[in-house]
């Protein structure tokens, strides 16, 4: 067995995990967790990225000898750097409002031809056109999302991994590379963009270790972590975000993909991740916060027995996008008055990111022509048993919720993989989580007439 250092960073904290990796065996222990907290100065919204990366130096100290590093972290955000590789300003978060309103002057469909995105208002490429006459912009040499950025502090190397550069909204999805046509026609550098590097290519050196390219998105690293056998499955990646999608092998670039808002995304081994955003828990995390309420397992034993959709709101609607009186804006949506029982919101909620679940894997086998046995559900909303419950009922399928930490050993797997400890495609990878991870299955029950009349009221 070998040991790897697996960086995890989310968008409430980061942490760093290490993994003992055998050819059938994993032992995953974490070694340091740090808060991720933002920061408005001036009326902007920042990543503390030197406190994350005190965090990351913090946890690669406890976390002993290990044969590699690899990082994974959130998409879109980005920092600059100058001539002489100093960062011009700590990155901008990406619920900040300064892509409100921002446009392209490239059509949407020709947008989508090319990188084969959803549209999300954060996306990078809608950041850069905000940031493009700043002076900042002006004085950047290089531009370097987060992993690569952090990977950059470690090695002194600059790169741009492919997982993540597919989110940018500048990679050209066939070729796997920037589209310097795009790039170009936007007005923006290309000589901003490094070269891509993929899964599983060495970096560089830190402290006498080799830092390796994961899937450096975390989703990237998610559906690594996802332990199917064969093909015929859906995923959601369920945390503060919900991703929920298919594994695949072409992008979908159709018409109907465009309009449903399914983005093409790049997974390791060449893959597709071809899913779509939705809410996920930031609404009830915002909630909880609100209501000062930290025992989500009662809040959730309570929110059991409220009358199941009863309440049920869009959770795809972008007024819940940003933070800040979460609560009043989803009791409006639901009928509900803003003192309504936690309770009640709560099984709303859950109730409601159900039936974005379902609408989103449903379009996601009409769209790419794919059928599934089952759906997977990954990341922290695999230990919510009502979630993973109420998603299959939605969904008339099987769930297999597990493992929570589906981004860190995917993470540690790839690494893994490099460094000869195992072999073969996606398939071994994903053999060992299935011989060595908790997986607890839901089976569908409920009322089928019931979600689809819940889904008819949100729809309208």
């Amino acid at each position: 067995m070998k040991a790897f250092a697996a960086v995890d960073l989310g968008a409430s904290s980061g942490r760093v995990m290490v993994g003992r990796v055998g050819p059938a065996r994993i032992e995953l222990s974490e070694a340091h967790r740090f808060g991720n907290e933002p920061v408005r100065a001036g009326g902007t919204l920042y990543w503390d990225i030197l406190r994350l990366y005190r965090g990351v130096l913090e946890g690669l100290r406890k976390a002993g000898p290990v044969d590699s590093i690899g990082i994974d972290s959130w998409a879109v955000d980005y920092g600059f750097l100058d001539a002489s590789g100093a960062l011009l300003g700590n990155p901008v978060h990406y619920r900040d409002g300064r892509t409100d309103g921002v446009s392209v002057t490239v059509p949407e469909d020709r947008l989508y031809q090319i990188a084969g995105l959803q549209k999300l208002p954060f996306n990078t490429i809608y950041q850069l056109m905000a940031a493009r006459e700043t002076p900042q912009y002006a004085a950047a040499q290089h531009l370097l999302l987060i992993p690569d950025l952090l990977a950059y502090w470690l090695t002194g190397e600059l790169g741009a991994e492919y997982t993540n550069a597919s989110t940018t909204g500048l990679v050209d999805v066939r070729t796997r590379n920037w589209s310097s046509s795009l790039i170009s026609e936007l007005g923006l550098r290309p000589s901003l963009f490094p070269e891509v590097r993929s899964p599983g290519a060495k970096i560089g050196v830190f402290d006498g270790t080799p830092v390796v390219a994961v899937g450096s998105h975390d989703t990237a690293s998610a559906v690594v972590g996802v332990p199917a056998a064969g093909e015929r499955f859906a995923y959601i990646s369920c945390g503060t975000w919900s991703l929920v999608g298919l594994e695949l092998d072409q992008p979908v670039l159709s018409e109907a993909s465009r309009k449903a808002n399914f983005t093409n995304e790049g997974g390791v081994d060449g893959t597709i991740r071809y899913l779509r955003n939705v809410m996920g828990l930031w609404p009830l995390q915002e909630a909880m916060r609100e209501w000062e309420i930290s025992d989500i397992s009662g809040l959730l034993g309570r929110a059991a027995r409220e009358s199941p959709l009863k309440h049920v709101v869009d959770l795809d609607d972008p007024v819940f996008l940003p933070p800040g009186d979460m609560v009043g804006r989803l009791a409006t949506a639901a009928g509900l008055s803003r003192d309504a029982e936690p309770a009640a919101l709560t099984r709303c909620i859950l109730d409601s990111l159900a039936l974005a679940h379902h609408r989103a894997v449903e379009q996601a086998q009409e769209l790419a022509g794919r059928a599934v046995d089952a759906v997977h559900i990954v990341g922290g909303g695999a230990r919510n048993a009502l979630l993973c419950q109420l998603t299959a009922d939605a969904c008339g399928l099987p769930v297999l919720a597990g493992p929570v930490e589906a981004t860190a050993l995917g993470n540690l797997l790839v690494q893994a993989r490099a460094a000869g400890v195992i072999d073969g495609e996606l398939a071994a990878l994903r053999a060992v989580l299935r011989e060595t991870q908790q997986i607890v299955r839901y089976e569908p029950g409920g009322d089928p007439a019931a979600w689809r009349a819940a889904a008819k009221r949100i729809s309208g």
